[in-house]
């Protein structure tokens, strides 16, 4: 792939390097936060929210077909990944700071290939499955994987191509095969709901109330009807 040019008549190098100059002119505590942020806080952040989504569709009435949906965002993200491993190998697009200078890279040992951003890819994937699932969770799901896109550019390790790459494919493994995974998943989440791992699908039911206590006889010391003889 020909070397791309930093003098800023291409707009993918061009943002890289606006976005990447903020670290430069960041205290030392924001670069080392958004590097933290970026290599793993949102992944730990999507981890929660699909635990979530998990505890909330147990109780849903469609409890299993939920857990179901739910549970298609973290193997989304997953198969996308496997997906990217041969995109990354076609495209073989070196990382931004092996043709570029002057970026502030703060994150060491990224010496694979550059297209497809693997974080972008991972964290748009679970938003997408989670929108599908529920919104409120979805829309947050998704503004951290718009926050993950920011984060690999400021860390100087992606272009904002790769991170836009990294979006398209995640979406596409999702929508695409949602039907498959829905025609596998779905029946083995039912198939759990009638065994003994049912709590794994489906919350237990509320417990019911007592039933009033028979009223007391006082004549014969015993539970009676309450009714006099």
């Amino acid at each position: 792939m020909p070397t791309l040019q930093a003098d800023g008549s291409n707009p993918d190098v061009g943002l890289l390097y606006d976005v990447n100059g903020l670290a430069r002119d960041a205290p030392g505590w924001v670069d080392t936060a958004v590097s933290w942020v970026g290599e793993y806080g949102i992944l730990l952040g999507l981890l929660a929210l699909c635990a979530t989504a998990w505890l909330r569709s147990r109780r849903r009435p469609d409890a299993p077909a939920a857990v179901a949906a739910v549970l298609w965002a973290p193997l989304a993200a997953g198969v996308a990944e496997v997906l990217n491993i041969p995109v990354r190998a076609l495209v073989a697009r070196p990382r931004p700071f092996v043709d570029h200078t002057g970026l502030d890279v703060l994150v060491s040992g990224k010496n694979d290939f550059s297209f497809a951003s693997d974080h972008a890819t991972m964290t748009m994937a679970v938003a997408v499955a989670l929108l599908l699932v529920e919104r409120r969770l979805g829309l947050l799901a998704l503004l951290f994987a718009l926050l993950e896109g920011f984060c690999r550019m400021y860390m100087g390790v992606h272009y904002p191509s790769d991170v836009l790459g990294g979006y398209a494919l995640g979406t596409a493994v999702v929508l695409l095969l949602a039907p498959l995974a829905t025609a596998v998943l779905v029946p083995l989440c039912r198939s759990v709901s009638r065994s003994a791992a049912r709590p794994l699908v489906a919350a237990a039911p509320g417990r019911r109330e007592r039933p009033a206590a028979a009223p007391y006889d006082s004549g014969s010391g015993r539970p009676g009807s309450g009714m006099a003889a």
